[in-house]
């Protein structure tokens, strides 16, 4: 696995297409009730691919993200095909990580061992809930029993694997929530990723909670929500290593971690973003999200991206607060100092832990929220960011 002080270099790939739409999901995912022409998606995925190497030169790359939408609804085929290209556009580490989301709803273990074969070695899981009829209330499609069911193809297929809960949903409480974590404890692997239930704009799910008619939980029932999920978790020897996920030592997803210590990443495919560093300035990158459009753009062009803006280092720092506020192994000042060109003022560092907010890791240079903190992150990453160099100093790679 790469050290924090060499976060790795990615690649995020995006399959946007579900079999239907969750009315709480704002990610760019699309239902064709008609089916797909997957061959040209996949010749597309390889184009833009070609692409991003050329653009970017010689990388070696530590982790492979299939996201989406669904990517267990690609064929195995397409994945090796993707995965192949990118052995023959780039050195792969030895131990790269590569993972594919997957619902259960779609999961087979024959699809599963030709995931295998093709070179994923991790799977995670859209699970959501273990009761039937919240799964229901959440628009998924597939069972509990399909769920579990999921959950042992993955363990006996691949050498990792992890699975996502949605908890603070209406009137759901501490001991409904203890309860359900039991039991997902009890068939966890070494990872576990635990999402408070947020209200995305445009989305069912806001429409609802507008007029009223979805209500989540208060501050201080979420609160206590989240307490009961760090005391069950670390418990289970699957401390949080970052507000949302929480592994065994070693477990830690590390394309994910990738993210969260600002390392660089490509991203392929309808609506996937990237952090990508061309000659040596960073670049934030996005693609067409329409899918048949975005085919059509790399079709024509060799890619399908729409937006490629370079970053000021005040920009850079920050996304690095952002993310590396989230992280249990905290923040690395001297690297923000490297990236702003100056360093952090102790005052708001010392004001933010005197509240509570922050803390300092002994013996390190680094900081991170503390728990109370993670709930007004981006108030605290405000308040860091007001104290930075304003002025819009070019953009720089690290």
């Amino acid at each position: 696995m790469t050290p924090p002080d060499d976060p790795g270099f990615g690649l995020y790939v995006h399959w946007p297409f579900c079999a239907q739409k969750c009315p709480y999901c704002d990610f760019n995912s699309h239902v064709r009730f008609g089916g797909i022409d997957e061959p040209r998606f996949r010749t597309a995925f390889l184009r833009e691919l070609e692409h991003t190497a050329q653009r970017l030169g010689p990388r070696t790359v530590t982790s492979i993200f299939f996201g989406g939408g669904t990517p267990s609804l690609m064929q195995p085929e397409t994945v090796a095909a993707i995965l192949d290209r990118a052995a023959e556009l780039w050195h792969v580490a030895p131990d790269a990580e590569i993972t594919l989301e997957a619902n259960p709803g779609s999961v087979e273990a024959g699809r599963f061992r030709g995931y295998r074969t093709a070179g994923v070695n991790r799977v995670s899981l859209g699970v959501q809930s273990l009761r039937d009829d919240i799964l229901k209330s959440l628009g998924r499609i597939h069972s509990v029993a399909e769920a579990k069911a999921a959950i042992e193809i993955a363990r006996t297929t691949f050498d990792r694997f992890t699975f996502d809960l949605i908890y603070a949903r209406p009137k759901q409480t501490p001991d409904e929530w203890r309860a359900e974590l039991r039991e997902a404890l009890l068939i966890a692997g070494h990872h576990l990723s635990l999402y408070q239930l947020t209200i995305e704009p445009e989305t069912p799910f806001a429409a609802l909670h507008a007029a009223g008619k979805l209500i989540v939980p208060d501050e201080d029932t979420a609160f206590a929500l989240y307490d009961v999920t760090q005391e069950m978790t670390a418990a289970a020897g699957l401390s949080a290593y970052e507000v949302s996920n929480h592994a065994a030592p070693g477990e830690e997803s590390r394309h994910n971690l990738l993210y969260w210590r600002y390392g660089e990443y490509a991203g392929i495919g309808p609506g996937a973003h990237g952090r990508i560093v061309p000659d040596g300035v960073r670049n934030a990158t996005s693609t067409e999200r329409n899918p048949e459009s975005w085919a059509a753009l790399v079709e024509r062009d060799g890619h399908g991206i729409i937006e490629d803006t370079p970053l000021t280092r005040a920009e850079q720092a920050d996304e690095m607060l952002l993310m590396g506020l989230r992280l249990s192994e905290g923040l690395d000042l001297q690297r923000l100092a490297q990236l702003c060109g100056a360093p952090l003022p102790g005052k708001t560092v010392s004001e933010l832990t005197q509240q509570g907010l922050i803390e300092t890791i002994p013996g390190t240079q680094r900081i991170k929220a503390s728990g109370s903190g993670r709930f007004i992150l981006n108030e605290i990453v405000l308040r860091l960011a007001l104290d930075l160099p304003t002025e819009k100093l070019p953009s720089a790679a690290e």
